[in-house]
């Protein structure tokens, strides 16, 4: 840009640099969220304009490191909100808030944009639930079925399986779907970062991938809007090449911190826990525009962090307004060898009902949970008396219980490599037949070995 569009565009100078937080004195106020730079040591910096303190001041976040900012700098406007470069050869590609590369591949061709903060689908182009998306995953098809466009949260600590579960869904998605993949790393750690990159190479599905990161190093603005950004990829590989877009974020919580951080240090007083008062309004700007259309779908998975364990956390709850699906990872499950370690009993989808699965799926689900839950309220008794105490009724319960634990276990395509296991993807059908069967004694015979790590029971053990 020459001094003379430079000159053209100047709407103010730096005032004050309090950490990621700049006043500027504006000759004119530029609107909020607008994108401002300034220019240092032949680089731009960007702002983005956060809080209009009077009729000359603004308040705006800074979106690279504040290092070299000093007083009396110009500053100079956009013109127009954070926008993204969109392309089709978006897919295979490590990109950051910006759209800029991470993987030392050229930059996006700039030739069309997009503006991160579009407004949500009018509802007269959005469409409703449209079934189950089917991921090959026993458990989950089973038990807390994906809501086809819909929302599932993702609730597991480090180490049971998570990042594991995410690259099973992206692999589930291209292979079954012929879908692509969005995933938004806010606030990941950059070790985190490049070994799910190269994880997501070595699994085959980086082709059908798109991977945006906002690192935790980073400027708290940039943690709080690469989500968006992820997003405006989405909504742009929805709308452009009409699949199935499955978005991944990792992690929402991060998400509410970085706007916590944020609402403090544009000086706002803390509501509920210290959150900031804008929390529910935060969250929701992001889940409405996960929306379906009649030419594409995006299917949303996000982890999330739950602090101390407590569900009635205001930013939990604020997220799981939004969610159809609870999935939730169990250490204890991940201890006894049940992989994927989801504990069938505490997970849910807003989709267990007749009407929506249908009344096959929906009784044999509940008997397998029924189980499941006769299982778990005895096994303290077990431990202590040993299961000959147990009448023969429950005795019978307890050991097909046993065998639905395991045939709920599964290898996955992803993890071959190591685990020298072929991955296993096993419709819902099928999945139907074998409880149908466990339920009614034809696999009493076997042994509980027989029925773990496998696909369908009619797979060669």
């Amino acid at each position: 840009m020459d001094s003379l569009q430079k000159q053209r565009l100047t709407i103010g100078t730096i005032v004050e640099v309090h950490g990621p937080v700049v006043i500027i004195d504006c000759t004119q106020l530029p609107p909020l969220r607008q994108a401002l730079f300034t220019c240092f040591d032949h680089m731009s910096y960007l702002f983005e304009v956060h809080q209009h303190l009077d009729e000359r001041y603004i308040r705006a976040i800074t979106l690279h490191g504040t290092a070299g900012l000093s007083r009396g700098m110009s500053v100079y406007d956009t013109g127009e909100p954070l926008h993204v470069p969109v392309s089709e050869h978006c897919l295979g590609r490590l990109l950051n808030i910006f759209g800029e590369p991470l993987d030392g591949q050229p930059p996006l061709p700039k030739t069309d944009f997009r503006n991160i903060h579009a407004k949500p689908l009018p509802l007269s182009e959005a469409i409703g639930i449209s079934g189950i998306l089917e991921t090959g995953i026993k458990v989950i098809d089973l038990l807390c079925p994906f809501v086809k466009g819909g929302k599932t949260g993702l609730f597991g600590g480090a180490g049971v399986g998570k990042t594991v579960l995410v690259m099973e869904f992206i692999h589930a998605v291209s292979a079954i779907h012929k879908g692509v993949s969005v995933f938004a790393g806010v606030g990941e750690r950059i070790r985190e970062a490049h070994e799910l990159w190269r994880e997501m190479q070595q699994a085959g599905v980086m082709d059908d991938t798109l991977m945006v990161f906002g690192q935790m190093d980073e400027s708290p603005g940039v943690r709080f809007r690469v989500a968006l950004s992820a997003l405006t990829y989405a909504e742009y590989l929805r709308d452009t090449l009409h699949k199935e877009v499955l978005f991944v974020v990792d992690n929402v919580f991060r998400f509410v911190q970085a706007g916590s951080e944020i609402s403090s240090l544009l000086g706002r007083m803390p509501a509920t826990v210290g959150y900031q008062p804008t929390l529910t309004s935060e969250v929701a700007e992001l889940q409405e525009r996960i929306l379906s259309t009649r030419q594409g779908a995006i299917t949303s998975v996000q982890a999330v962090y739950v602090p101390a364990d407590d569900m009635t956390d205001p930013a939990v709850s604020a997220i799981l307004s939004h969610l159809d699906t609870t999935v939730i990872l169990s250490r204890d499950q991940a201890s006894k060898g049940i992989y994927p370690a989801i504990d069938p009993l505490r997970s849910s989808s807003k989709l267990m009902d007749r009407h929506t699965l249908g009344e096959r799926h929906y009784t044999v689900a509940e008997k397998v949970r029924e189980h499941l839950a006769r299982y778990h309220e005895l096994e303290d008794i077990i431990a202590m008396l040993g299961i000959e105490e147990l009448s023969a009724l429950d005795r019978q319960i307890v050991m097909r219980a046993r065998k639905l634990q395991r045939y709920l276990t599964q290898p996955f395509a992803v993890l071959a490599q190591h685990s020298k296991q072929t991955g296993a993807s096993v419709p819902l059908a099928q999945t139907l037949t074998d409880c149908e069967a466990f339920l009614a004694g034809d696999y009493d015979d076997l042994s509980e070995d027989q029925c773990y790590m496998r696909g369908s029971m009619q797979d060669q053990p």
